[in-house]
């Protein structure tokens, strides 16, 4: 018997987990898929135009600091070691750029992908423009 087999088991494992996030999705579409992808943006890009997703989005900052903005809330910044996460659907996700212009931001995102639909849709600006009462930092100006 090797030696791998024959050690006994750790119980590091019972304290290995730690939670960073959790939340509750809408419904899961039949037949929907999970990708996990990696986003990385050099120092200062403002990242994707103001898009939406059709299934919920779960993520984690890897490296540098990200401005995030969905539609509702007020935009803040999410750093290193911190998590995400947007419901997907009808919400507007206005912004996921880099929030420095001295290092990159890299952050992996889990998302729930309908069948059949993009992984991700542009809002265009007569949507933008028609919405813009349902944006804190447009109701702030």
């Amino acid at each position: 018997m090797s030696e791998a087999v024959s050690r006994t088991h750790s119980t590091t494992w019972q304290n290995a987990l730690t939670v960073i996030q959790e939340a509750t999705p809408p419904s899961i579409p039949q037949g929907a898929h999970a990708m996990t992808v990696i986003i990385e943006y050099p120092p200062g890009d403002p990242g994707a135009p103001p898009h939406r997703h059709f299934g919920p989005a779960f993520g984690y900052v890897l490296e540098g600091e990200m401005l995030f903005e969905l539609e509702g809330e007020a935009p803040r910044v999410v750093r290193a070691g911190e998590p995400f996460w947007e419901p997907g659907g009808d919400v507007i996700h206005y912004q996921d750029g880099n929030a420095r212009d001295d290092t990159k931001l890299r952050f992996l995102v889990t998302m729930m992908c309908t069948p059949d639909q993009p992984m991700l849709v542009l809002v265009d600006d007569d949507e933008l423009a028609a919405r813009r009462d349902r944006r804190v930092s447009a109701q702030a100006l």
